[in-house]
């Protein structure tokens, strides 16, 4: 493997760590948890649980298809949403009435999350449309095609 092959995964790594393994082993490992917090956002529990095994199965299925180069693109994308849906519906600083009035409140940390999540997203939209100029023309072309990170075609 080249050098630049071992540098691919680990920043393909590093984009998907907080997702595989972390987060995924948080819902697995505390999945009644995961619901109530969900419960929050959806009603009834039923349509959180469900909503949770949905964004267990895009952290685990998409971060493995970034990581290995099997339909990455494909894969980043979902990830992709999946950060802006999640900053839009957990990292709700708008919501909280203190962004303004209180520079410790929790509106400022929520919006310094929010940041993050679509940050996040940012760097899945990378491999969406690679690096190498050829932009959106590949992944329109050929959606769940290898961007063949690591120069082995599969």
């Amino acid at each position: 493997m080249t050098t630049a092959a071992i540098a691919a995964l680990i920043v393909r790594y590093g984009l998907v760590m907080l997702f595989l393994p972390f987060s995924a082993l948080d819902k697995i490992f505390n999945f009644q948890g995961a619901v109530t917090q969900c419960g929050q956002i959806f009603r009834p529990r039923s349509l959180a649980a469900f909503a949770i095994l949905v964004g267990l199965a895009i952290e685990i299925f998409c971060s493995l298809g970034v990581v290995t180069g099997i339909a990455d693109r494909a894969a980043a994308l979902v990830i992709a949403g999946y950060c802006v849906v999640t900053a839009l519906l957990y990292k709700r600083f708008w919501a909280q009435g203190d962004f303004w009035s209180d520079p410790v409140g929790k509106g400022r940390g929520l919006f310094w999350d929010f940041l993050k999540n679509l940050s996040l997203g940012a760097g899945f939209l990378l491999i969406v449309v690679g690096t190498d100029g050829s932009g959106l023309a590949p992944f329109l072309t050929h959606p769940f095609a290898s961007s063949h990170p690591y120069g082995v075609f599969l």
